[in-house]
């Protein structure tokens, strides 16, 4: 499992999907908007911006929108700082792990949590995690100040939101490289036949349809959506680009960890987010629905 060992795109994002469900399903559950709410949280947004931008600190809306790239500025201004008045980022971040730890305990169960295969998966995640690099990636570097967590599902989970913010750094500097912006990103995205709807990221991102179709225009003029709104080959082609991009700025964890430990990696945390997303953890047929 050396660092020289190569490994390909295709199977570093193989693992990434497998995992991705147990990290995400933190921002789903009921626990997540329950647990900030009783810390005087208003529920949705602002307990969505908190929760994922404690790392930073008590930072302003102006980090946040620049770090999370596809979020209205509007959408994020009314809750950050103001958040911070109501509940410290110290405050916060103590409330992740119980979010966590209870929404994992729900749909897993106890056995497991306290399985050999869920050691096994934090050993290998954050092993693979070792090789991120701080530069260009924020949401990453201020995760990996956070110490580690000593229950093994909690350090799977710790260790897949580094994998998952690196990643998503990454595919914001793809993005930036093909000149769209966040709401680009988004009319563009939808337009490959993703399962993620106009309606549902319009109202979850803070999207106006006058805005989604404004970005729509934009992206005809420069020839990548047709009249339709489908992807011209033109924006195909650049679709496939970002995503070539995407996957390899997010190469090093999984040539760490190596061909068998990527392997093993997606076969276990593969496992476990299928038992996440069986019972609920990800709204599928709500983001494909609205």
């Amino acid at each position: 499992m050396g660092a020289t060992v190569a490994i390909t795109p295709r199977k570093a994002r193989r693992c990434y999907n497998a995992h991705h469900p147990f990290h995400a399903g933190y921002y789903f559950a009921p626990e997540h908007d329950d647990t900030y709410a009783e810390l005087g949280l208003a529920r949705g947004a602002m307990a969505y911006f908190a929760g994922r931008s404690s790392p930073f600190g008590a930072v302003g809306s102006g980090v946040v929108t620049a770090a999370f790239y596809n979020f209205h500025p509007d959408l994020v201004a009314p809750h950050l700082p103001r958040a911070w008045k109501i509940a410290s980022p110290e405050a916060v971040l103590e409330a992740r792990p119980r979010i966590t730890d209870a929404y994992l305990r729900r749909l897993l169960g106890r056995e497991a949590l306290s399985s050999p295969e869920m050691a096994e998966s934090a050993t290998l995640a954050l092993r693979a995690a070792e090789a991120c690099r701080r530069p260009g990636r924020p949401l990453y570097s201020a995760n990996a100040d956070l110490p580690v967590p000593d229950a093994p599902h909690l350090a799977l989970w710790h260790a897949t939101t580094l994998l998952r913010e690196r990643r998503g750094d990454g595919h914001a500097i793809a993005l930036s490289e093909a000149d769209l912006d966040g709401l680009e990103a988004l009319v563009s995205h939808t337009a490959t036949g993703t399962n993620w709807r106009p309606a549902y990221l319009q109202s979850t991102r803070g999207w106006s349809p006058e805005e989604w179709a404004a970005a729509q225009d934009r992206l005809r003029e420069r020839g990548l959506l047709d009249a339709q709104g489908a992807l011209t080959d033109q924006g195909a082609e650049l679709r496939r680009a970002i995503e070539a991009d995407t996957d390899r700025l997010d190469l090093a964890p999984y040539e760490h960890l190596g061909a068998a430990g990527t392997r093993r990696l997606t076969e276990l945390t593969g496992a476990f987010s299928k038992v996440v997303l069986a019972g609920g953890g990800m709204p599928l047929k709500e983001i494909g629905k609205r």
